[in-house]
């Protein structure tokens, strides 16, 4: 015999106890941000701690109390650290206290941003385009809230590809392409960009790589000269992508050149603004990227310079048909209906590749009430003149070597006591950048430059002071002097 159903909800029994817990859990959050200064950047996660999460999942309930308590003491202290102020690793934004906050309310609202009639999409529209604002794209043109840099990548590149493939690759594949489709960015591009287009089918060889200047920038003629050795080979140059601001140096293409070219040439002109598009609000620094309005696609991340905590970005699309037609699938369960919640135009499933989509929309469009998008530019140019200060202070020592001039917030330099290989500098700088964030006094990350590692300080964070630049010069030369030479 069967029993009945059990009488049982995942609301809390007592809301009370709850509130009261999450007015705890919200109280320790600001104390965490509030005192971040006072702990260290960084700390390794002891193996005892790793190993009190390898648990069976739990088949009773626990409470939300004891959760909670174990998040406190094994993940709270143990964080990757980018809200800290010496954090100055990759290109991380900081977040905010208040877009904190909308992360919560959006959970506590929990709707599904594929479409349908509800103010959540309204706010997603709005954030879109205010975005358009920021790229100086025109009203009518598309856009699509996405995790971060390297899907909105992926979707600008999809709707290239779809739209110069000369048939319906959605259809046929793409193996239906008559030739092979040529992408051209600089050997600067990030990674995410030959992963799109291995996702997309084109394959590594269809993304050349084109040389930079001794500014790391791309260089316009030989990427002329690499389109018409293209074309004579029987290839389909199809799409151009430039960088605003790489992420090794912060070196931004010249995009009004680039998108000339494009424009001549007849192909896409896709900008990865990942990193920089944002410096379009920076009134110092606005002009280098100059060009990026007139792209076909933007790339634009909004958990960097914008400071929406993770994760958020935005891919703009000229052509709001192409970008629509790259994946619009309307099935019988989702089309639309004159009346209902099942109504309104707002279908943002139909211009990428999610059906379900969390509210990320509503910290960004907080963050921006909150702030106004001024004040983002003007830390904007805060961050590069901190970039400048630093520099300052490695080219002041004489065992720190600064090893490409400043291009906008990013610093690559290395500690070289001279009488040393770049082989050995290279092993003695590993070991030092270590050994820095073991130390949790700062945390810059590295790269290779010319078959020279270097640390790579990358200022994108509105609570770095400019006295904290010479804590990292101390802590570098200090570990530096400390380390056995190789």
């Amino acid at each position: 015999m069967n029993n009945p159903p059990v009488d049982e909800s995942l609301d809390p029994a007592d809301w009370e106890a709850l509130r009261r817990l999450a007015h705890q859990a919200i109280d320790d959050g600001f104390d965490y941000l509030q005192g971040v200064r006072d702990r260290p950047v960084w700390q390794p996660v002891p193996e005892a701690i790793v190993q009190r999460l390898r648990q069976p999942a739990p088949r009773l309930p626990q409470g939300a109390e004891s959760a909670y308590g174990e998040f406190k003491e094994l993940v709270m202290p143990y964080a990757m650290g980018n809200t800290h102020p010496r954090f100055w690793s990759w290109f991380m934004g900081n977040g905010t206290p208040f877009a904190a906050v909308g992360d919560f309310l959006a959970a506590v609202l929990n709707p599904n941003m594929g479409g349908g009639n509800h103010m959540p999409n309204h706010v997603e529209a709005q954030v879109v385009d205010w975005c358009k604002e920021i790229v100086g794209f025109p009203a009518e043109s598309s856009g699509l809230l996405v995790s971060g840099g390297s899907m909105a990548n992926f979707v600008g590149l999809a709707v290239a590809r779809n739209s110069r493939a000369g048939v319906d690759v959605r259809a046929e594949g793409v193996a239906a392409i008559p030739r092979t489709l040529i992408t051209y960015a600089s050997v600067e591009v990030h990674s995410c960009v030959q992963k799109a287009i291995e996702s997309l089918g084109l394959g590594a060889r269809s993304l050349r790589k084109v040389p930079v200047d001794a500014g790391f920038e791309i260089d316009v003629d030989a990427l002329e000269r690499m389109i018409v050795e293209d074309r004579a080979a029987g290839r389909q140059p199809f799409c151009v992508i430039g960088n605003a601001a790489t992420i090794n140096t912060g070196a931004t293409d010249d995009l009004d050149a680039l998108a000339t070219l494009c424009d001549r040439e007849h192909l896409w002109f896709h900008v990865d603004g990942a990193i920089g598009a944002l410096l379009a609000l920076a009134p110092g620094h606005r002009h280098l990227v100059r060009g990026m309005e007139r792209a076909d696609s933007v790339t634009l991340d909004l958990h960097k310079w914008l400071h929406v905590p993770f994760e958020a970005a935005c891919v703009l699309v000229r052509d709001r048909k192409a970008h629509r037609e790259a994946f619009a699938l309307t099935p019988e369960y989702l089309e639309r209906t004159e009346r209902g919640l099942a109504s309104g135009a707002l279908w943002f499933s139909e211009y990428g590749l999610q059906l379900s989509r969390g509210f990320r929309a509503l910290k960004v469009w907080l963050s921006i009430k909150e702030h106004g998008l001024d004040r983002f530019g003007r830390l904007i140019d805060r961050n590069i003149a901190q970039a400048r200060e630093l520099a300052a202070l490695v080219q002041a020592e004489p065992d720190l070597e600064l090893l490409v001039p400043v291009a906008t917030n990013i610093v690559c330099f290395r500690y070289n006591p001279g009488g040393l290989s770049d082989e050995q500098l290279n092993a003695l700088n590993e070991e030092l950048l270590i050994r820095l964030h073991e130390s949790g006094i700062a945390a810059p990350s590295y790269t290779t430059l010319h078959g020279r590692y270097c640390l790579r300080a990358a200022i994108v964070n509105y609570r770095t002071t400019s006295a904290d630049l010479p804590v990292l010069v101390s802590a570098v030369r200090e570990i530096g002097a400390s380390l056995p030479r190789p």
